[in-house]
């Protein structure tokens, strides 16, 4: 057996009974031979207290301070398991970020990792150790904590599973990767394999399994991903297959999945929302114009439609940003109104975004047209559309959001096969 790395999510590690829940996963992964190091997160409701007295000390406040409290969540339950873990009679040691060390940039609450030299945890492991790692968190240039954002546990279970060359498995509440959200689609099914390309993309569509940037890591370095589910019985059958696996769904590269669907998943987002700038000159640089000052003030922009005039003098260009976004772009849009001169600016915030995802779009046609057909026939309009290589999105209204997962879910023919 080599060396594993197991992430616990908030759910995973509530209280005192789940953590020793973890300590029994843990456990078994110790006697099957493995060589162990477990990252977690805060106990669920820990950071969201945690931040809310950064707030409460101070509307405008440090942050350094800021990262300084909000990482503490990560220290008191790596330290608990740690303690739990030797009470079984399992040597285990509790690491912070900046002791391994897991080095960022500068950029305090949502920094990035520069490097991990796990020289010594790696000794650890070797050793017999079990090293159990706070998430979250590392050391930027100036010596000071920092944190990686929300889910920033799932980014740092990857990064130090690529630096100690192990595999990772990421327990969360969920027992693996689903066709759809199964509290939307009843016969939603859990795929056993999904790609490093299809679980970016659902990750970035909408779909809560697994943190973005925790799955372009694990791409990056080939690091073979697990999503399994704490809350199965640590001595349930089955947890260890044969080819090394668990029983929840593994994300690799897709020359390991045999057969590969056309369609693997459908995802949405309810974070989103639609601006228009109606009725701007048709000429070069209206784009830069509009777009520029979007992305100068840290806006993401989905999808764009533009629709030239019948004379070509003007055209009205719609376009999505994250509803949590929506009153910051509308500040800057009108800040450059004069600039670009469009007529009028309207927005919504009542869409959603509902994309299919599947490795096999690349070579297979008329994918879209089914997606098209399945919504007309369910009558729900299609207001803006967007294409990779491996997924296609569009954009409707929220009301429709569950009817339209559901008949995409059966149009492509994912629903589970009742006996």
């Amino acid at each position: 057996m080599g060396r594993l790395v197991m992430k616990f999510g908030g759910t995973s590690v509530a209280d005192i009974a789940r953590i020793r829940n973890v300590a029994r996963h843990v456990e078994r992964e110790v006697k099957a031979g493995h060589h162990v190091a477990v990252v977690v997160s805060a106990m669920s409701g820990t950071t969201d207290r945690l931040v809310g007295w950064c707030r409460e000390a101070a509307a405008v406040h440090d942050a350094r301070e800021y990262d300084a409290v909000v990482a503490s969540g990560e220290q008191v339950t790596a330290g608990l398991l740690a303690i739990v873990l030797q009470d079984l009679g399992i040597p285990a040691r509790s690491w912070q970020g900046w002791q391994i060390p897991l080095k960022t940039d500068g950029v305090h609450g949502a920094a990035r990792i520069a490097g991990i030299d796990g020289d010594e945890i790696r000794k650890r492991m070797d050793q017999g150790q079990v090293a159990v790692i706070a998430g979250f968190q590392g050391i930027g240039p100036d010596r000071r904590i920092t944190t990686l954002g929300r889910g920033g546990s799932d980014t740092s279970a990857v990064a130090i599973a690529a630096a100690l060359d192990a595999s990772c498995d990421i327990y969360t509440d969920v027992d693996g990767v689903y066709t759809a959200d199964p509290r939307i689609v009843t016969g939603a099914q859990k795929l056993d394999r999904i790609s490093y390309e299809e679980m970016l993309e659902q990750a970035s569509l909408g779909a809560k399994v697994l943190q973005t940037r925790s799955v372009e890591l694990a791409m990056v370095y080939k690091v073979p991903l697990q999503v399994r589910s704490s809350f199965e019985a640590p001595d349930a059958p089955n947890q260890n297959k044969p080819d090394g696996t668990g029983p929840g769904t593994l994300v690799c590269d897709e020359e390991r999945i045999v057969e590969q669907h056309v369609v693997s998943g459908v995802a949405y987002s309810r974070d989103e929302a639609k601006v228009s700038v109606r009725r701007v000159k048709d000429q070069p640089g209206v784009s830069a114009a509009i777009f520029g000052p979007l992305a100068e003030a840290d806006i993401s922009v989905d999808m764009i439609v533009q629709n030239i005039s019948a004379d070509g003098s003007f055209t009205d260009i719609t376009f999505t940003v994250a509803r949590k976004d929506l009153r910051k772009a509308l500040e800057v849009l009108n800040a450059v109104r004069s600039k670009v001169g469009f007529d009028e600016l309207s927005h919504s915030a009542d869409v959603a975004k509902v994309s299919i995802v599947g490795i096999g779009m690349r070579s297979h046609a008329g994918v879209a047209a089914k997606m098209f057909r399945a919504l007309a026939d369910k009558g729900i309009n299609i207001q803006a559309i967007t294409t990779s290589e491996i997924k296609t999105s569009v954009l409707i209204d929220e009301a429709y959001t569950e009817l339209a997962v559901r008949a995409l879910h059966t149009a492509y023919g994912l629903d589970a096969k009742v006996a």
